[in-house]
């Protein structure tokens, strides 16, 4: 039997190291978990993507999309078609806004129904998290108001852009 050839890498792949991927996939295991407690609880239709914005609703009532946006702190591109998503998955219905650019977004009797239950998971997902963070020496929420800090001073853009100025590969 003959051993398989090495080929050499021709260039060193620079996404073999990143320091942000962990927490990027922790938070899609944590994600994941939560799509596992709907799917052991079956609402038809229903994305744990959805539910803060179904919650907004719930809670302060009709809004234009840029309203809710705003609100829940996406841009109005990705709030427009998330809500196109919610209605056709009939979760939420639109009517024309104020002018004819806008559209104001309310919840379906079907989202009425489930509310609760949505309230229910977001409290309960909370307190786990809580629960998590008690447990750490650390907690993730403190390193996030750090790392908001930090970037006050000095913007990621400004710290990436000092870097490739640096780098002949950049110019």
């Amino acid at each position: 039997m003959t051993e398989p050839t090495q080929h050499p890498t021709p260039h060193p792949d620079p996404t073999e190291q990143s320091l942000w991927r962990p927490l990027r996939l922790l938070q899609d295991a944590i994600e994941a978990d939560i799509a596992r407690v709907y799917a052991e609880f079956p609402v038809e239709g229903l994305r744990s993507s959805f539910v803060m914005e179904l919650l907004r609703l719930h809670a302060r009532g009709p809004m234009t999309i840029t309203e809710l946006a705003e609100s829940v702190q996406r841009t109005h591109s990705a709030l427009s078609q998330k809500v196109a998503a919610m209605q056709r998955a009939g979760w939420v219905e639109t009517a024309p806004g104020a002018d004819a650019r806008s559209k104001r977004v309310a919840l379906t009797a079907k989202a009425r129904e489930v509310v609760g239950r949505l309230a229910a998971e977001w409290e309960a997902t909370e307190a786990a998290l809580a629960e998590l963070e008690a447990e750490l020496p650390y907690p993730l929420s403190r390193v996030v108001e750090d790392v908001e800090r930090a970037l006050a001073r000095r913007s990621f853009h400004d710290r990436i852009a000092a870097k490739l100025a640096a780098d002949p590969r950049w110019r």
